[in-house]
């Protein structure tokens, strides 16, 4: 449903509503974010507390900050994922032969067990 859509179908509802937060149930009933129900009861006469838009913005780029970060981080894993230059067999490795095979340093060249902390040896 579009926004004028919804517009002339909220002066019908809007009678009928009987919750307690009507920006909660315009935005369930009519399927828009909070923000977009503000707008539109706004446009529709309906007075909202200042206080209470605030909050809903605030709340609003706090998700989207939230959102951005997992996206970033999902995208530095697979990055890691991708350029990994160590597995189970090679400590480091440095290329692939002609048939995809690895080469490069072993674990067991290094004295250690695979993925072990490098850092453990530190006495820092």
């Amino acid at each position: 449903m579009n926004k004028a859509s919804r517009l002339q179908a909220a002066k019908t509802w809007l009678p009928k509503y009987e919750g307690e937060n009507i920006v909660k149930g315009y935005s369930k009933h009519f399927a828009v974010d909070r923000l977009s129900a503000v707008n539109e009861l706004q446009i529709l006469g309906v007075q909202i507390d200042p206080e209470y838009i605030k909050q809903l913005k605030e709340t609003a780029k706090n998700k989207e900050k939230a959102s951005k970060l997992r996206k970033l981080q999902k995208e530095q894993a697979q990055a890691l994922e991708e350029d990994s230059d160590s597995d189970e067999t090679f400590y480091y490795i440095a290329g692939y032969t002609s048939g995809g095979v690895p080469y490069g340093i072993t674990w067991e060249e290094m004295g250690m067990d695979p993925f072990e902390d490098e850092d453990d040896d530190i006495p820092f």
